[in-house]
C-alpha cells in the first residue's frame, strides 16, 4: 500500500473511531438528557399520556390535570390561579417548568425512582400508572388571608411579599408574592398562546413571575436590629445595659447624621437596649454597631443566615425546591480594608449595602421563637403513591443555632415590648401574645420607604404557633411599617387556626 492510501486509511479509521465513540457518549450518557429535553416533542407527547401527580393543601388540589380528547391527553389546571402561583410555578407543554412543579418533576410525572414498584405493578395489572401526588406544608387560611391582605393593602401598594413559618418544625405556612400571574395560560395546550402569555408576563414590568419572597432582596431597615441586639447580647449587654443615643448621631468620618424617625424618639442621651429596640431608636443602634465592630455585626448576621448562596426551600429529603437569594450585609470597609465606620452605622440599621430575602426575614423570626433554633424551611409536607400511599413525610431538621436560649429569651421579651408598647403595635390579635420587629427602610433617592414587620405569635400556652415576615414596596404616607404589622398579624392568626380576616 502506498503512503497516500495508508494515510487515507488512518484517517478513516481515526473518523469512524471518533464516530463510534461519539455515539456511545450519546447513548450511555447523554440518553437521558436528551430524552427529558424540554423540546423533545415525543417525549412531550409520551409525558401527557398518564395524568400527572397532585398538588394539595389540607386536601384541597391546587394543580392537577385534567382528561382532554387531544394529543396531549392531559391538561394541567391551577383553580387557585395567581394566589399559589409563586409556589407552584406551571407545568408548560413547550415551556420550562418552574417552582415545585420543576423541583418535583420527576416525582409528579411518576418517573422517580420511589414510584418504581407503582410502574412495575401497573405493567402486570394492566393498569393505568400515573404521577405521585406531593402535599405542601401550606395552610389555606392563612395563604388566603395573606393574598387578601396583601393585595387589597390598605396603602395601596402594588408589590411585596409575605412568608409565615412554624417556628418549631419549619413548615412553611403561607408564602406570598404580589403581583402574581395565572398560571393557566402557561399549561394550555396551544403552544402558541401559551408562548404568547409567557412573553406579555416577561415583559411585564412588575415582574408578576418573580417569586419576590425568595428571589428578591431588599435594605430590611430596622428588623435587622434584631440581629445587632444579638450581637449586643452575646457581648455581655442585657436588657437593661444603657447605650448612648441622643436626637442625632455622626459617625467618624462621616459628615451626614443620623436621626430617629421622630423627634420624640429616644430624645435622651442613653437609653435602655430594651427601650432601644421598643422605640426603634436609630441613634442608639448606629452608635451600638460601631462600638460592636463591623466584624461581629458580619459574624453575626451570617450565623442567623445571612451570606448563605444554597439554601433552597422545598423538599428536606433531596434538598430541592425554590432556590433562596443569599441576604447580604456588604464589606463595610474602605477601600484600603480598614473598616468604614459611617458605613457600620447605616449598616447597623440596616441600611446602606444591607439585604434581605423576606424568607431570611421569617427565618430571624422563627429563630427567636424557637429558642434560638432555626429549622431548616420547607414546603414538601408529603408524597404520596398515586394510590395516595404515603411514601415520603417530613422529617424536620434543624439549620442553625444562632444564638442561646437565654438570648433568645432576652429578644423574645424585647420583641414582646415592641408589639405592646412600641412601634409594632398593629400587630396584636387577640388570644396570642405577639412579638416582632418594624422596619422602614429608604432605597432610591426619592421612593417611598419600603416598609418591613418581623414576628411571631405565641398562644394562651405559651407555644410558638407561627412566625412571619411582610415586606411592603414603596409605602407612601408615611409609618411604611404599621401596615406590614397590621397584615402580619392577620396571617398568624389564620396561621394558628384563628382565621383571617
Amino acid at each position: 500500500m502506498n503512503a497516500p492510501l495508508r494515510k487515507a486509511g488512518v484517517v478513516i479509521f481515526v473518523l469512524f473511531g471518533l464516530l463510534f465513540a461519539n455515539l456511545n457518549w450519546v447513548q450511555a450518557y447523554k440518553a437521558d438528557a436528551y430524552r427529558t429535553n424540554d423540546h423533545n416533542g415525543r417525549v412531550r407527547v409520551a409525558e401527557y399520556k398518564i395524568p400527572r401527580g397532585v398538588i394539595e393543601v389540607d386536601g384541597q388540589a391546587v394543580a392537577e390535570s385534567k382528561a382532554t380528547d387531544d394529543t396531549y391527553k392531559y391538561l394541567r389546571t391551577y383553580p387557585k390561579k395567581q394566589v399559589y402561583a409563586p409556589i407552584l410555578g406551571y407545568k408548560g407543554v413547550n415551556l420550562a417548568e418552574t417552582g415545585i412543579e420543576r423541583s418535583e418533576n420527576e416525582f409528579l410525572s411518576g418517573a422517580s425512582d420511589k414510584l418504581f414498584a407503582d410502574r412495575v405493578s401497573a405493567m402486570f395489572t394492566g393498569d393505568q400508572s400515573g404521577g405521585g401526588n406531593v402535599v405542601l406544608s401550606i395552610k389555606p387560611k392563612a395563604q388566603e388571608t395573606a393574598w387578601k391582605q396583601m393585595t387589597n393593602n390598605e396603602r395601596g401598594v402594588e408589590k411585596g411579599s409575605a412568608v409565615a413559618i412554624d417556628p418549631r418544625t419549619g413548615a412553611i405556612q403561607a408564602m406570598v408574592s404580589m403581583p402574581s400571574y395565572d398560571p393557566n395560560p402557561l399549561a394550555s395546550h396551544d403552544t402558541e398562546a401559551a408562548a404568547a402569555a409567557y412573553k406579555k408576563l416577561n415583559e411585564d414590568k412588575g415582574k408578576p413571575l418573580l417569586n419576590r419572597a425568595t428571589s428578591e432582596t431588599y435594605p430590611p431597615g430596622s428588623t435587622f436590629k434584631v440581629i445587632v441586639s444579638a450581637a449586643a447580647l452575646k457581648a455581655g449587654k442585657t436588657q437593661s445595659s444603657e447605650i448612648q443615643a441622643g436626637s442625632e448621631y455622626v459617625a467618624p468620618g462621616s459628615g451626614a447624621p443620623i436621626h430617629n424617625a421622630e423627634a420624640e424618639t429616644c430624645p435622651g442621651s442613653q437609653v435602655t437596649l430594651k427601650e432601644a429596640l421598643t422605640e426603634s431608636c436609630n441613634t442608639g443602634f448606629a452608635r451600638l454597631g460601631v462600638e460592636l465592630g463591623a466584624d461581629k455585626i458580619k459574624k453575626e448576621a451570617q450565623d442567623w443566615g445571612f451570606e448563605q448562596d444554597d439554601l433552597t426551600v422545598g423538599d428536606l429529603s433531596d434538598g430541592g425546591g425554590l432556590s433562596v437569594a443569599a441576604s447580604r450585609t456588604g464589606a463595610i470597609q474602605n477601600p484600603d480594608g480598614t473598616t468604614d465606620q459611617a458605613a457600620l452605622a447605616q449598616s447597623s440599621i440596616g441600611q446602606k449595602d444591607v439585604r434581605m430575602t423576606t424568607m431570611q426575614g421569617a427565618l430571624m423570626a422563627a429563630t427567636v421563637a424557637n429558642g434560638g433554633k432555626q429549622m431548616r424551611p420547607y414546603l414538601v409536607q408529603q408524597q404520596l403513591s398515586p394510590d395516595r400511599r404515603p411514601i415520603y413525610n417530613a422529617n424536620p431538621k434543624e439549620l442553625r443555632t444562632p444564638i442561646s436560649s437565654d438570648v433568645a429569651t432576652d429578644l423574645k421579651e424585647m420583641m414582646f415590648s415592641v408589639v405592646k408598647n412600641g412601634t409594632g403595635q398593629r400587630a396584636q390579635i387577640d388570644g396570642y401574645e405577639v412579638g416582632g420587629k418594624t422596619g422602614t427602610a429608604q432605597n432610591a433617592e426619592g421612593a417611598d420607604p419600603h416598609g418591613w414587620f418581623i414576628g411571631f405569635a405565641f398562644n394562651d400556652k405559651g407555644e410558638a404557633v407561627s412566625a412571619v415576615c411582610v415586606m411592603l414596596e414603596n409605602v407612601s404616607g408615611g409609618h411604611a411599617s404599621a401596615e406590614a404589622a397590621r397584615i402580619s398579624g392577620l396571617i398568624m392568626k389564620a396561621a394558628a387556626g384563628g382565621g383571617g380576616d
